[in-house]
């Protein structure tokens, strides 16, 4: 099931930098979230598992059942949204997993996805947003009005989003020791800039969902590009520093603002 990955020198000297002790394997199965006797599978290469667990009043009511299930005792590793390239700390040492859906990307964006893993380990964030929102995600389901996977796909999205306010600082940091990382993370950028910019006219039309607009800017912010409105107010040291507490304000305000 997990194959150990030989990493080219640019992305192994990232690890040493941010997370030296992270091990790194390839996946036989495509997965979303690792069946659970898989997941635990996980204890025959590394040291050992801790389960992340979070307090059930922490989610609504009628939360996605696979949010409850990693909120609970099941040890749950990679959840929707991980992408192609997942890192956990549920185990010791931490991991990074590559998914068999990553065949045919292209090799420098590749290697830009397991050292901006390295580099999110490295900066000791929660591993999922219910770890940023904590006991604040059922204020978060209160302000955008939307179903339960919605709400997730939006949390998820505002997470992300925070998380690339950080991790751009040292992805821009490349361009002097790391030129081809540093390509890699600019010309990704390069090719969200069009649809990114036209996100307040399709979700203005009806061809976009407001869900997947904030997925799609919320994951451009990593790359440093510009954001239109209402995404703009999530590309500020503002957002970086209050977290949470700014997310939820932005989204009760966008969404009264939608409303009206």
């Amino acid at each position: 099931m997990f194959d150990a990955r030989d990493l080219p020198d640019p992305v192994a000297e990232v690890r040493d930098e941010h997370a030296p002790e992270a091990l790194v394997f390839d996946c036989e199965r495509d997965f979303e979230t690792l069946p659970p006797a898989q997941a635990e599978d996980l204890g025959l290469v590394a040291d050992s598992l801790q389960p992340a667990t979070y307090p059930a009043s922490w989610l609504p009511e009628d939360a996605p059942s696979l949010l409850a299930r990693y909120a609970g005792s099941d040890l749950t590793i990679g959840m929707p949204g991980d992408g192609s390239v997942v890192w956990t700390r549920q185990t010791e040492p931490p991991v990074v997993l590559v998914k068999p859906r990553v065949e045919g990307t292209p090799e420098p964006f590749l290697q830009f996805l397991l050292a901006e893993a390295f580099v999110e380990l490295g900066l000791e964030v929660p591993e999922h947003f219910l770890g940023f929102f904590e006991d604040a995600y059922p204020d978060l389901d209160a302000a955008v009005s939307l179903d339960p996977n919605g709400t997730y796909q939006v949390a998820a999205a505002l997470y992300d989003g925070w998380v690339g306010l950080q991790s751009r600082e040292v992805f821009a940091e490349w361009h002097d020791d790391r030129p081809e990382l540093a390509d890699a993370w600019q010309d990704a950028g390069s090719r969200l800039e069009d649809r990114v910019a036209g996100l307040p006219t399709a979700v203005a039309r009806g061809e976009t969902e407001f869900a997947d607009a904030t997925e799609l800017a919320c994951a451009a912010i990593k790359h440093a590009i510009e954001l239109p409105a209402p995404f703009a107010a999530l590309d500020t040291d503002a957002y970086r520093t209050h977290g949470p507490e700014y997310a939820i304000r932005w989204a009760e305000k966008t969404f009264d603002s939608l409303a009206d």
